[in-house]
């Protein structure tokens, strides 16, 4: 740390000579251009004392000592103060005693008759070096700071991308210690092979832009996050400056299908009398023909060639209106009632309720949430209906039965329900769509449904978030918030 500039520069002055000592000490403080305080000590036992409690900026040692060799001592106090310096002095100067001052560290060797010039210039010069290098420390120290306490993703790497800073964010976002990243190269190891001409484009742009962007996708703890890069060169290495946008653009994303829901459900409400009423009196009129196709006297192939193509338009019909049942559902903006709620209850009915359907998909439940008890507010058939919904897409996931997990956990002020399967999993890139109206990978579905659930969830201040398990199957995890014991 750098001594502040009204403060005295710390000098310890090493030898038994009192004389001597005290012509030093009248020399500096004469002399010296610099605030100095001067303390002494007679033997190295004192001099390390001294130094162990009030430190030094500068060490004046004799080389020859009552107690030992000032060139051991100086080793011993270059430990103690790593940013102070040492000169020695002495009246008998070899080669030998010149390069055991230059191991020791000490910073100058000075003669036994010096002039007073010789002795206050040395001195000032170990000053300065040491001012400067704790001015290098604080720099360094204030960067290390900043790079450490960031919510920004820092990485350096080099011209293989290999790994050479990894700062707190990114373990944290990654799960890796920083000397478990070190080495690794930043592209196959995090970064999708698709985005890698994007990145590589952006350090491509560093030599005649000197800083470049680019985003991608980031792996991390088994999640894509979505990246931002900054990236700027420095010393034969890239700086990858990274800022994590994935909630915010799926925010914005969530806010244009807000968007475009609302203007649909407008559109919707007016339609849906309109578009109802020739469903039901298409239904209506299905079944009128059925009935008379039984008084007809035709044979029985031809009816029942006939009830087949009317089951194949009622069920089209059906799904029209099953369609325009969820649309509207998804669309109006309905508050339900609130009321304290036991998830693990509500869980429980659930699995009960799909217990038969469980064993004829060979589907076994393992449930993980008896001892939790926390209340969250809401909606009971509503919430109701989510878990139900997430619980039927796990059962369908599984075409080859398995097991379902299903565990309830308390983190932080959320209740976290999780939900997962030994199903074929879910292609990353698909886990945010899975949530767009009208987006489906069922055969005959609206796309909706998990629309519905993210809506609610939503309105219940909640989160919903699916993703693949790394020992596949897919986790489904819900988060609501807990309900305020005030």
């Amino acid at each position: 740390m750098k001594t502040p500039a009204h403060s005295p520069w710390r000098i310890l002055l090493v030898d038994d000579n009192e004389d001597l000592v005290d012509s030093l000490r009248s020399v500096l403080l004469s002399d010296s251009r610099r605030p100095l305080s001067i303390r002494a000590a007679a033997s190295q036992a004192e001099a390390l004392a001294d130094a162990r409690e009030h430190g030094f900026d500068v060490a004046i040692v004799d080389v020859k000592l009552p107690d030992g060799s000032g060139v051991e001592l100086a080793s011993t106090l270059r430990e103690i103060q790593p940013l102070g310096e040492v000169v020695l002095v002495t009246g008998f100067a070899t080669v030998d005693s010149a390069i055991a001052a230059l191991k020791s560290g000490a910073y100058a060797f000075i003669l036994k008759s010096f002039r007073p010039e010789e002795l206050v210039a040395t001195v000032d010069q170990a000053l300065t070096k040491v001012e400067l290098v704790r001015d290098r420390e604080d720099l360094e120290g204030r960067y290390r700071d900043l790079i450490e306490h960031t919510d920004v993703l820092v990485i350096g790497f080099d011209v293989d991308h290999r790994v050479v800073l990894f700062n707190h964010r990114a373990s944290q976002l990654t799960g890796l210690e920083r000397h478990e990243a070190l080495g690794n190269n930043i592209l196959t190891s995090w970064i999708p092979e698709a985005d890698w001409p994007k990145f590589r484009a952006a350090e491509a742009r560093l030599g005649t832009t000197g800083a470049a962007e680019a985003e991608t996708e980031f792996s991390a703890l088994g999640l894509q996050r979505t990246i931002r890069w900054h990236l700027s060169p420095g010393r034969g290495l890239v700086y990858a400056m990274g800022i994590d946008v994935t909630e915010r653009i799926g925010l914005e994303k969530r806010l244009r299908e807000g968007e475009a829901l609302s203007a649909m459900g407008v559109l919707a409400m007016h339609l849906a009398h309109e578009i109802r009423n020739p469903l039901n009196a298409a239904v209506l009129q299905l079944h009128l023909m059925t009935r008379q196709m039984d008084k007809l006297e035709v044979d029985d192939a031809q009816k029942t060639k006939f009830g087949e193509r009317v089951s194949v338009v009622e069920s089209e019909l059906g799904r029209l209106n099953r369609m325009l049942t969820e649309f509207l559902e998804l669309a109006r903006p309905r508050e339900g009632a609130r009321e304290s709620l036991h998830l693990g209850n509500l869980v429980d009915e659930v699995l009960n309720l799909e217990r038969e359907a469980a064993l004829a998909r060979g589907i076994g439940v393992i449930r993980d949430f008896r001892a939790i008890t926390p209340l969250v507010r809401g909606d009971r058939e509503k919430l109701k209906q989510v878990v139900l919904n997430l619980v039927i897409n796990a059962f369908e996931a599984m075409k080859e039965g398995g097991n379902l997990r299903v565990e309830l956990a308390v983190h932080e002020r959320d209740l976290v329900l999780d939900l997962l399967d030994d199903g074929q999993g879910i292609d990353p890139q698909l886990a945010e769509r899975v949530f767009e109206p009208f987006f489906t990978t069922k055969e005959g579905g609206t796309g909706l449904g998990l629309s519905i659930v993210r809506k609610i969830v939503d309105q219940h201040g909640g989160s919903l978030r699916i993703g693949p398990r790394p020992e596949g199957g897919t986790r489904v995890t819900l988060k609501l918030p807990l309900l305020d014991p005030k």
